[in-house]
């Protein structure tokens, strides 16, 4: 399994190949939207301090249990796990759908697209923030990642997250590190 591993506020570029960063420092805050979003608990409240929320924030479903988060990043990273958190169990996500690197996406388009990946989620998942591990082929050069909750753990009418954490490598830094391998070579 692979680890976390923090060093200050960047990655460490000896690290990077074979550790996870939070990619929530990567994020292009002002273009975050999440449809059917209550709005004074929306995405943004859970994720625009960068880091893991700690506080009492949380993003609600309005409408209905389901939830599109568009992400987009300030530059193309490479995800290998996401962390989703719910403290209302009953109200966490279950079915969840990724898509990469779409420009816009509604509820019409993710019911005939093709995801990335599927993954169903357990209420251990949610509970404990777990990582998921990621297709990481499949999410190599990303530029915005869609996050589709399509049902929760218990069909309550709405859905609740805690805590989102991306976790991967920026693309720019791997190259870095590449040219600098290349060089001592």
């Amino acid at each position: 399994m692979l680890e976390t591993r923090w060093f200050g506020d960047k990655p460490s570029l000896t690290n990077l190949p074979t550790s996870q960063v939070s990619l929530l420092e990567y994020l292009d805050i002002p273009q975050i939207n999440c449809l059917n979003e209550v709005n004074r608990h929306d995405l943004k409240s859970i994720v625009s301090s960068r880091s893991r929320n700690t506080g009492s924030s949380v993003l609600l479903s309005d409408a209905d249990e389901q939830l599109l988060l568009n992400i987009p990043f300030n530059q193309a990273v490479r995800i290998r796990s996401v962390v989703i958190q719910s403290k209302k169990l009953s109200n966490g996500p279950k079915v969840i759908k990724l898509f990469v690197n779409r420009p816009a996406l509604g509820f019409e388009d993710v019911q005939d697209m093709e995801a990335a990946q599927v993954l169903t989620l357990s209420e251990q998942d949610i509970k404990g923030g777990s990582r998921i591990p990621l297709r990481f082929v499949r999410f190599q050069s990303v530029n915005s990642l869609h996050i589709f909750v399509e049902s929760n753990q218990t069909g309550e009418d709405q859905t609740q997250i805690d805590v989102i954490d991306i976790l991967g490598v920026p693309v720019e830094a791997t190259k870095s590190l590449s040219g600098l391998k290349e060089q001592e070579g």
